[in-house]
């Protein structure tokens, strides 16, 4: 019997995971390098005030998993590791419970992958049992990319519910954007959807542009006012060469409007025609949009094209709901409903 796999994208993942670890499962996440599954074991973490556990199990030995070989009296047990919550602990101050990630699944030797049985299954370590309170979560790479990835049996396969991990370039802007992720790299994704991920098995460069590296990239960006050749080897050692000289390139020619120059004259200021400046400059704009400009910035904004007008304003709720509150904004809604389903 093969083994049949679900995909899922990462907007529907975290509410499967959920369901399936609320009946006592192990949900079995796979995907390419690089596409969030610990993140999104961090985001159901998070959400449910659980303490999260993230055990690597490459670099585990099977007594971390089945427990330490210990003499109690004239009587040999196991003893578990700390990292363990078991019957009769007290929850952590200001959680629910634990959620366990058994991360690098299926590149973990057969002998450790075998001292997961248990732990998986009876939710026991040696002859103790795991608190009630913890969910147990799995990941791990796909065999078609060349990742380090081990043979899983056919015993470990039948004790988790699969999933594979789709990436959604869409799915994953909302999340970037509703985090307070950079307005040049969201701008940048939505002209370039496919260079959010570009992983390839055969690759031979040190590293690649994923949701990951990215995410790397953000964390930096933030504190470059403008995206130069300043940064060319920091960007290139996050994203890879290619993409990151593409990425520069993007901002460099798209970012010449500035904030000021549309506030100054929201009705007036000349507007951009070229594709990749439009992204960028409807990406400005909704970085920006808040109680003080949003009705300049609206006034801006309608003399786009409808197309930007709809990236623009879904751009801005993705950061800030609470212009869904303002009436100019309601009134917008209102209008063009119909573009926005």
């Amino acid at each position: 019997m093969s083994l049949t796999t679900v995909t899922v994208n990462t907007q529907k993942a975290p509410e499967m995971f959920v369901e399936v670890m609320r009946a006592g499962l192990v949900p079995m996440v796979v995907s390419s390098p690089g596409c969030g599954k610990s993140a999104l074991a961090a985001q159901i973490a998070e959400k449910y005030a659980l303490k999260l556990i993230d055990i690597r199990l490459t670099q585990c030995d099977p007594t971390d998993l089945s427990g330490f070989p210990s003499l109690q009296g004239d009587r040999a047990s196991y003893l578990p590791m700390d990292i363990f919550p078991l019957e009769g602990d007290n929850l952590p101050k200001g959680y629910k419970g634990w959620l366990i990630l058994y991360d690098e699944m299926n590149s973990a030797p057969l002998s450790v992958q075998a001292a997961a049985y248990k732990v998986i299954l009876d939710r026991q370590i040696g002859q103790h049992n795991l608190h009630k309170k913890v969910w147990q979560m799995a990941a791990g790479n796909l065999t078609t990319d060349r990742a380090i990835v081990n043979r899983m049996g056919t015993a470990m396969q039948s004790r988790m519910v699969h999933f594979q991990l789709n990436i959604n370039f869409e799915h994953w802007i909302e999340w970037f954007l509703a985090n307070g992720g950079d307005h040049r790299i969201a701008s940048y994704i939505k002209f370039k959807p496919d260079n959010l991920h570009m992983f390839k098995p055969d690759h031979s460069d040190k590293t690649f542009a994923c949701p990951r590296t990215w995410s790397f990239l953000n964390r930096m960006c933030k504190n470059w006012e403008e995206i130069d050749h300043n940064h060319m080897s920091i960007k290139a050692g996050t994203i890879g060469e290619p993409v990151a000289r593409e990425f520069m390139g993007f901002c460099r020619a798209n970012f010449k409007m500035t904030i000021d120059d549309i506030l100054r004259a929201p009705e007036t200021v000349k507007l951009p025609d070229e594709p990749s400046t439009l992204y960028a400059v409807s990406g400005l704009v909704a970085n920006h949009l808040d109680e003080k400009n949003h009705e300049p910035l609206l006034k801006f904004t309608e003399r786009l094209p409808m197309e930007f007008q709809v990236i623009t304003l879904r751009s801005g709720f993705m950061r800030n709901k609470k212009l869904l509150t303002y009436p100019v904004i309601k009134e917008w809604i209102a209008k063009n409903s119909v573009y926005l389903t």
